[in-house]
């Protein structure tokens, strides 16, 4: 009797592991052509993998069901899956990125100087000014192009290829599919989305894995990631952070997350929220997008739900962690 329980058990495992891998097809929106070659993979995770000559996939979704599925591919937008089955295969369209010719310029042997300004520009914006973000490089400068000849108050930027960064204090080598980037130059405000996947952990030799682990520490502390986390466990006091209204009225975990069931939270609230940490005098500022904000216990929120002010803003590319991070502590 108890071999036939163990039996049981173990088939129930099997099937509950065999039942979080998720298959699908990719396709060209216009003409149905199957995509060979594309990128699938979750957001800011080391998770991910390619799809077939023939547009097939599939893909393990175990440790992150809570997160939305990206597909990315050379040529196209990326897309974003929010709602996936193992008993119901994905048919996934994407639509072909179309270029203003006017704007863009390649190869341009007058405009390298402009280049070259335009280009500090963008990776000032893009990967960021902290000390971290000057230790990134982006491997394949020359698939970057600037608009030239119109809307010189905006700096727009088109990468035909993912970019690929390597983060030498970081200790991470990522791929990024950048989407949109503007930057305005007047008002000195930007915007830019995309989805990044992380490749491949440099970590190595002792004495270089101590050095990534001190920098990944300072880039974790008071970052995005490490609030959402310590949100999701209600540990956000003793932590050091501080959530206010704009009548400066603290905000403890009861009045700004809505809970529908173990595994689905949200931040809400009737108006914008401040968040300190430590310093009162260092403040950034949640500005919502939509009425309630999901988020879970690896540090992942929906963005498109948030825009973000203040201190936080000024993490960027080069200051990500992978959700798969874990705090060493001492």
């Amino acid at each position: 009797m108890k071999k036939l329980v163990l039996l049981v058990l173990l088939v129930n495992h099997f099937l509950v592991a065999y039942n979080q891998i998720i298959k699908g097809t990719i396709l060209d929106k216009e003409t149905e052509d199957k995509i060979a070659y594309a990128t699938v993979y979750f957001n800011g995770t080391f998770v991910g993998t390619y799809s077939d000559q023939n547009g097939n996939f599939q893909i393990d979704v175990s440790k992150n069901a809570s997160m939305p599925l990206s597909i990315s591919a050379v040529g196209y937008n990326s897309s974003t899956v929010n709602s996936f089955s193992s008993n119901n295969p994905l048919i996934i369209y994407l639509t072909r990125k179309v270029y203003n010719l006017s704007e863009v310029v390649i190869n341009a042997k007058s405009l390298a100087r402009e280049r070259r300004s335009n280009l500090e520009l963008f990776k000032n914006v893009f990967l960021g000014t902290t000390s971290i973000a000057h230790w990134c490089k982006i491997i394949n400068e020359n698939d970057i192009t600037f608009n030239y000849k119109s809307d010189k108050d905006t700096l727009k930027a088109f990468a035909s290829k993912p970019l690929q960064i390597e983060n030498r204090a970081l200790g991470y080598k990522i791929t990024y599919f950048l989407d949109k980037f503007e930057y305005d130059r007047k008002e000195k405000t930007f915007f830019f989305k995309g989805n990044i996947v992380f490749n491949e952990d440099m970590t190595t030799e002792e004495i270089r894995k101590q050095s990534y682990e001190r920098h990944r520490r300072n880039a974790y502390m008071g970052s995005r990631m490490h609030f959402f986390r310590e949100l999701w466990a209600d540990n956000l006091n003793a932590t050091g952070f501080v959530v206010q209204n704009s009548s400066e009225e603290s905000l403890n975990y009861e009045k700004i997350v809505l809970e529908e069931n173990d595994h689905k939270r949200y931040l809400s609230y009737r108006e914008n929220l401040i968040i300190t940490y430590y310093s009162k005098d260092v403040k950034s500022y949640i500005i919502f997008l939509k009425d309630r904000v999901f988020f879970d216990g690896s540090g992942y929120f929906d963005a498109s739900g948030i825009s973000w002010e203040g201190q936080m803003i000024t993490q960027r590319i080069g200051d990500l962690l992978p959700y798969e991070y874990v705090l060493i502590t001492k």
